[in-house]
């Protein structure tokens, strides 16, 4: 499984990011989180092209409560964004959903994180973050095996909140260490363990305790779809 994430680490964790407008209470800090698929090439991972299989997209109704309200409250008209992320086929195919993290270049990190909808596909390997740092080390931060894993307050009957320390990275992620890139993965598919199968929902990315909500709805087509670059 190492070999595959690495692959698909230098071929999409780089994707290029657009720059949104954020959820009020993430204005500040500048962070956004945009979908991108990548469906490789003849040679990106071997002989075989990947296949158009694999979708990453905010929905509406999808998710928690953008205000961070109560998922459960009554009468609640919020937006409710949810980051869905699929892919409906073997692990093998050359093919990832993903997203890419704006504005982290220079930063140092205490905490990422995620909040996931119970019953999600959360493994040890998707969905993850892929972090490279400003040596252009590669690190690999979740998932819900290696994390420390709690209900999420907004829902926790049927949410949980995953959060991962650099120390906890593989490899570790030395204190001090800038980061040049952030971007989550998915890439194990229908053939895999761990809940649905193929398909996650989550919500409020967690970049150093600040939580991004919702992002652009693209789902793998136009901008931040099958590109390449730093998400800064």
């Amino acid at each position: 499984m190492k070999s595959r994430m690495i692959v698909f680490a230098s071929l999409v964790g780089l994707a290029l990011a657009s720059s949104h407008a954020l959820a009020d209470g993430n204005k500040n800090k500048g962070f956004t989180v945009t979908p991108f698929t990548f469906i490789g090439a003849p040679g990106d991972c071997g002989p075989t092209a990947g296949s158009n299989i694999v979708t990453s997209s905010w929905l509406t109704g999808l998710g928690l409560p953008d205000d961070g309200s109560s998922n459960t409250a009554p009468a609640n008209t919020d937006p409710h964004n949810g980051l869905l992320l699929s892919k409906n086929g073997l692990t093998s195919d050359c093919s990832a959903a993903g997203a890419s993290v704006t504005k982290v270049k220079g930063i140092t990190l205490t905490e990422l994180g995620f909040d996931v909808r119970n019953g999600s596909h959360c493994s040890g390997g998707a969905p993850r973050f892929n972090v490279v740092d400003s040596s252009n080390v590669l690190h690999f931060a979740g998932s819900c095996t290696n994390g420390v894993v709690t209900p999420a307050p907004q829902d926790p009957t049927a949410w949980s909140r995953a959060r991962f320390a650099p120390a906890g990275f593989f490899p570790a992620l030395a204190p001090g260490t800038t980061i040049k890139s952030i971007s989550i993965i998915f890439d194990e598919g229908t053939d895999t363990a761990g809940g649905m199968p193929g398909l996650a929902v989550i919500d409020n990315i967690d970049i150093n305790g600040v939580l991004v909500p919702a992002g652009p709805s693209n789902n793998g087509n136009g901008e931040g779809g099958n590109s390449h670059g730093e998400g800064d």
